[in-house]
């Protein structure tokens, strides 16, 4: 189990493992974040905090929200706007013990223009 926390804390996730991967996306939302994506189901993730901590930003199409921590505004995570149970739940990585990703793969997705990996 592994734990991630926004930098005051009061947005705090766990997962049950590690992921595989990251991923960090040049779209116009990540790259603006500069957030690396570690990616979960509803199943192998958790989000700890209550909404109270929370604000949710919907963009564009307003099928995804990116949560932020409403105290010290960190991006923590990303989900579906249905929220069905086998969707996907992305969290940031960056807030997850750094020494924990370090060996971690990073690949790199051109969400602004192909839809592809760049380095496969």
């Amino acid at each position: 189990m592994l734990r991630a926390t926004c930098h005051c804390g009061a947005v705090r996730l766990e997962v049950d493992d590690l992921p595989d991967s990251l991923t960090e996306c040049n779209c116009s939302v990540c790259y603006r974040y500069g957030a690396r994506w570690a990616y979960y189901t509803r199943a192998g993730a958790r989000v700890l905090t209550t909404q109270e901590h929370m604000v949710a930003y919907l963009c564009n199409d307003r099928v995804i929200e990116f949560y932020h921590c409403r105290h010290c505004g960190c991006l923590t995570h990303y989900e579906d706007v249905e929220k069905a149970p086998d969707s996907r739940l992305a969290v940031n990585a960056r807030m997850f013990p750094p020494q924990e990703m370090e060996r971690i793969q990073v690949r790199h997705f051109d969400g602004a223009g192909t839809w592809k990996f760049l380095n496969e």
